[in-house]
């Protein structure tokens, strides 16, 4: 095997092309292996076997400087800079991330994990090189996909302006996550049709230079390319076609499938993990808004490039038809097009993870709530419970969202607690609203909701006690019953337990009825506390004998954790949270 003996790029550089079609089987085949035994981004990292090992040929990493947009296609890039132990031996497969991280390797310059970045990223690698009088080649990696994210197309903007060595690589596999979308594409579609000979050509029309690699599996065809644009001295655009899932039957066949893909069979493909019929809180969302768009054409559900999250397969989304949207990996337009939808009638549902809702801080202020557009977003993910990786954290949108004015942000304890919440929000026309979608445990309790939403910051007091009250926010309510059997047990005292439904107001009223016969009061929440829900609990109580304890994530950056651990170590535990108690009182 010749993928055994490479520890980084020199070795790759003794091979010879017949060698390096070798290598790749091997890389692929290692590749598969691994992510049948521990998932991971699938598709991408096939596709992109040969660019890397013809990249990695052809430059001199890590003075030449690569950078991966989103980097779910670094696998081989990190097989081939010293980490190819996690690749070939499953006793290695948790040393190293999923995302480029240069805390593992000098050849890795960015941790990324969120798209459309890598350009802007090596123009600033680039912009401080030619400042140090130094040489060395920059070279941006991003996929057709990343290129509908605004600062993708900000960073080739830039590029041209640098006047010096930048080299974009575009992976072009004729796929986003799903299927791609808007009209940049079709000009794609031209420049692979025509082996890059059109004369309309979005890079050279924004001023790069441009060269175009039909066979963008080919090793021999990718170093003479990319030997053509070593040293070069402006910025260059190089599109390579290449092919999603290369080397895996059910991958190529099925590419939004496999775009990331857990544990599986190799033979049939079957996941080995098999999900079940049961309700899911993105099957119930897809269920309401198809019943929903078949009454009402107002009303059209929107994904940033990630439609599954609301349930929405492509049998579901071909039902839906104009009523389903997919802008690309674009948040900012999707939050700016549901405002405009809103504001001329429509009725807007914005599905989207807590972690890429970040990207659209001004969006949601300025376009959003300034002018108190009625439309909905559905924020998935947003909890401890989500996903783990540090580029990925789902536990900041309660301090950023709570706190926009005009945003009503609601949270969801149960399957019917949401499905009222979302029926309210689309019906309304006063306010723009958020829903946190629960996470965890999914829970169905089969009460009738009845509450007005619309009397807004209205708590519900779900059991009367005395000494003790508990608010457990959203995912956290489960906690809160939890705790305050805990506390019975332990100490026979008969908390209060609050449902709050809203994360961005407070309930004067009832805060101020627990004054009467409590002593302290307990708030749980699934997120950050720094600027979170609680805070506006204690400030509430800041000049009364109240005391009180916040609950909830502290403000770090964490990165491929066990939920458990993580409660443990912020006491979010019914037995660490009665002992504080017991402390207490």
């Amino acid at each position: 095997m010749y993928i055994e003996k490479i520890n980084g790029p020199l070795d790759v550089k003794k091979l010879t092309i017949d060698e390096l079609i070798v290598l790749a089987d091997e890389m692929r085949h290692a590749l598969l292996i691994r992510a049948s035994k521990h998932g991971g981004h699938f598709g991408p990292n096939f596709g992109m076997v040969e660019a890397t090992i013809a990249m990695h040929y052809v430059f001199e990493s890590p003075k030449d400087k690569i950078v991966y947009d989103v980097s779910h296609q670094c696998y081989p890039h990190k097989m081939l800079t010293g980490r190819k132990d996690a690749y070939l031996y499953e006793e290695h497969y948790d040393d190293v991330t999923g995302y480029t991280n240069p805390n593992e390797s000098e050849h890795d310059f960015f941790t990324i994990g969120h798209t459309s970045t890598s350009v802007s990223l090596a123009c600033g690698l680039a912009k401080a090189r030619d400042l140090k009088g130094e040489d060395g080649n920059v070279i941006a990696v991003i996929g057709d996909g990343s290129l509908s994210g605004g600062e993708a197309l900000e960073g080739i903007d830039y590029a041209a302006e640098l006047n010096s060595n930048i080299i974009i690589v575009i992976n072009d596999n004729d796929m986003s996550i799903a299927e791609n979308h808007g009209g940049l594409y079709k000009n794609l579609k031209l420049l692979r049709e025509t082996n890059g000979q059109a004369e309309c050509n979005l890079f050279k029309a924004m001023g790069l230079e441009y060269i175009y690699v039909n066979e963008g599996n080919d090793i021999a065809s990718l170093i003479d390319a990319f030997k053509k644009v070593k040293d070069i001295n402006k910025p260059v655009a190089v599109h390579i076609n290449t092919l999603k899932g290369k080397g895996y039957a059910p991958a190529e066949a099925n590419k939004e499938q496999w775009h990331y893909h857990g544990p599986f069979n190799i033979e049939t493909g079957e996941s080995l993990y098999k999900g079940t019929d049961e309700e899911s809180y993105a099957s119930i969302t897809r269920d309401y808004l198809l019943d929903r768009m078949k009454k009402d054409k107002k009303v059209v559900a929107i994904t940033s490039a990630t439609p599954t999250i609301m349930g929405f397969t492509k049998e579901y989304r071909d039902i839906a038809g104009e009523q389903f949207v997919d802008v690309g990996i674009a948040e900012e337009t999707a939050v700016a097009l549901a405002a405009g939808i809103a504001a001329n009638g429509g009725k807007p549902v914005y599905g989207v993870y807590s972690t890429f809702l970040q990207r659209t801080y001004d969006q949601l202020t300025q376009d959003l709530c300034i002018d108190s557009n009625p439309a909905t977003i559905l924020t998935f993910g947003g909890s401890v419970y989500g996903m783990s990786d540090v580029t990925h954290l789902g536990i900041q949108d309660i301090p950023m969202l709570s706190n926009i004015p005009n945003l009503v942000y609601l949270a969801p304890s149960t399957k019917e607690e949401y499905l009222a919440m979302l029926d309210w929000s689309i019906e309304q026309s006063d306010y723009p609203v958020a829903i946190r979608v629960p996470a965890g445990r999914f829970i169905s309790d089969g009460k009738n909701v009845t509450k007005d939403f619309s009397k807004l910051n209205k708590y519900e007091i779900e059991k009367k006690g005395s000494k003790v009250a508990i608010i457990g926010l959203g995912t956290f309510m489960e906690l809160a019953y939890n705790t305050a059997d805990e506390i019975k047990a332990k100490t026979g005292i008969e908390a209060t337990v609050i449902n709050p439904y809203y994360i961005s107001g407070i309930d004067e009223e009832v805060l101020e009825g627990l004054k009467k016969e409590h002593q302290l009061v307990i708030t749980l929440e699934d997120g950050i506390t720094d600027g979170g829900f609680g805070e506006k609990i204690t400030r509430f109580y800041s000049i009364s004998d109240m005391k009180v304890l916040n609950y909830g994530l502290k403000k770090e950056l964490i990165d491929r954790y066990k939920v458990e651990d993580v409660l443990r170590a912020n006491r979010l535990t019914k037995e660490q949270i009665t002992e504080d108690v017991m402390r207490l009182l």
